[in-house]
């Protein structure tokens, strides 16, 4: 396709999705309101009214939904594409995934037989009492959560990943024997550190930085102040571009949530504080087999966490009104997954009584709840909580459970941090390698959680800044390289994958820009 039908049939996708929109209704009914106002004139009708939308700030509202929408809808393609094609490219890539689904679904499914727990039931009028009067302190609960066992965890899926084989390549056409040091062994681009220095120059050691305590050219109180400045005059304009594009510097700690909604453009209208109530009270009503895989994965991680323990009420509420969210399903049209179908009790079989399950087409795996956990000391509102967190997860995080070959992928980024280490600290991969500590089966865990849980806070968000701000999760694969060489003198000592893991056990006290910037900046090419 020439750029112009490109550029046509990305402007007709937005315009049809706009048009079903609450934004569009509004923009209609203020559009027909100021008919009414003496400065619009029947000659002029056209600008006036446009001119009208704009100095109303709905015309900004517009912008932010558009910018929204490419960020979310399928990149363009040939109108006659095949859907399966628009949502993953590679064949072997889209049978893997078809695969690992039907493993996870059998799992559930297995689990739900063995316990003799249905899929999902109406609670009892009783049970549904209880239920509402205690919705804000389900953290006191302790139900018996022994039988339940999390469907599948991220090295289950580490192994998927390493099997994956992409049966056109002919691997002794391979260059260097390197490309086989690592677990990884599907042909994908990935950026280098040349090219990744170009796509992230505004991480540059001569740049000035939110996240490092010290800077070679400007005071840091100097810089900072200065920064916050910018930072409210891009929320006073309300424009997601800008807030993104501020974000690559880093978010001040009082901005950073009004930041992050504009760029995500959560904007916590009623319309939105009235689904949120409706997907309670659709948690209130029925009791599904999934809720007690949250109930367990919460206590497995973030009621174990220090930073994050008190936000336990916060997780159970966010987590289980996603689970029944359908507007998730939405981002399958892009994401190379399936939503998971199970069929009505006795109907197995019959496709007219499927139903997708959970309803959000998700399944949850352990430590999935650390998605959510970094946003609670962000919003305090759940409505708002959950708004953002659902926007980041069709976003970037549902990305690191499945299989594709995108940029973001997990595949993707697990191949980039490889070819990183091979590259940049061959002695060390190769070191690793030895002794059976391949340096991705103790990364894995990090990045399939995009660091939650195994950073300090404050350092998490100020990676989460860059992934909103560049609109990727490679910064993720980044720095866990970065990590890999900040320890690698005490890694090279090691003897044995336990000692390896034992050096990397601790990552609260480190500093993620600095750590970034040398790695990307500093590293001989």
């Amino acid at each position: 396709m020439d750029d112009g039908t490109e550029l046509s049939l990305t402007i007709a996708q937005i315009v049809q999705r706009l048009k079903g929109s609450h934004l569009h209704s509004q923009i209609e009914r203020q559009a027909k309101e100021c008919l009414h106002q003496p400065e619009i004139k029947l000659e002029s009708l056209k600008e006036d009214v446009r001119s009208f939308l704009k100095t109303s700030g709905w015309e900004r509202k517009l912008q932010n939904a558009v910018y929204r929408e490419l960020h979310v809808q399928l990149p363009p393609s040939h109108p006659a594409a095949p859907p399966e094609h628009l949502k993953e490219p590679l064949v072997y890539m889209r049978k893997a995934q078809a695969s690992w689904e039907k493993r996870v679904l059998k799992s559930l499914n297995s689990m739900s037989t063995e316990l003799e727990v249905p899929l999902a039931r109406m609670r009892p009028a009783t049970e549904q009492r209880e239920l509402a009067s205690k919705w804000n302190e389900m953290g006191t609960d302790e139900p018996d959560l022994s039988r339940f066992r999390p469907v599948y965890a991220p090295k289950d899926f580490l192994e998927v990943l390493i099997s994956l084989r992409n049966p056109n390549h002919d691997r002794s056409e391979d260059i260097s024997a390197r490309s086989h040091w690592g677990l990884i062994q599907v042909p994908l681009n990935v950026r280098d550190i040349p090219q990744l220095r170009q796509a992230y120059s505004e991480l540059s050691l001569t740049t000035g930085q939110l996240g490092i305590d010290d800077h070679a050219h400007i005071h840091p109180d100097l810089f900072e102040n200065d920064y916050v400045q910018i930072g409210k005059k891009v929320l006073e304009e309300q424009d997601s571009a800008a807030a993104q594009q501020y974000s690559r510097q880093g978010c001040p700690t009082g901005l950073r949530a009004d930041l992050w909604a504009l760029i995500l453009n959560c904007t916590n209208q009623p319309q939105d504080v009235m689904h949120y109530e409706q997907l309670m009270a659709g948690v209130i009503q029925h009791d599904l087999l999934v809720d007690n895989l949250i109930y367990k994965d919460v206590k497995l991680t973030a009621s174990n966490d220090d930073y994050y323990f008190v936000f336990e009420d916060f997780l159970y509420q966010v987590l289980l009104c996603f689970s029944r969210d359908t507007a998730v399903l939405d981002h399958f049209k892009y994401n190379s997954a399936t939503p998971p179908k199970s069929y009505i009790q006795g109907k197995t079989g019959d496709e007219e009584c499927a139903v997708v399950y959970p309803p959000n087409g998700v399944i949850l795996f352990h430590g999935f709840s650390m998605y959510v956990a970094p946003l609670c000391f962000l919003y305090n509102e759940p409505s708002k909580l959950y708004s953002v967190f659902r926007e980041m997860y069709i976003r970037y995080f549902f990305r690191l459970h499945s299989i594709s070959s995108s940029p973001s992928g997990i595949v993707s980024l697990c191949l980039q941090f490889e070819r990183l280490l091979q590259t940049h600290l061959p002695q060390l991969f190769y070191h690793l390698r030895q002794i059976g500590a391949q340096p991705l089966r103790i990364a894995f865990k990090w990045m399939v959680r995009a660091f939650s849980g195994y950073l300090s806070t404050d350092q998490l968000l100020l990676l989460w800044d860059r992934i909103l701000g560049y609109d990727s999760l490679e910064v993720v694969a980044v720095l866990a390289a970065s990590v890999f060489a900040f320890r690698a003198e005490n890694l090279m000592e090691v003897t044995s994958l336990a000692s390896a893991e034992a050096v990397l056990a601790d990552l609260s006290t480190l500093k993620v820009m600095p750590l970034i910037q040398i790695f990307l900046f500093a590293t001989a090419i």
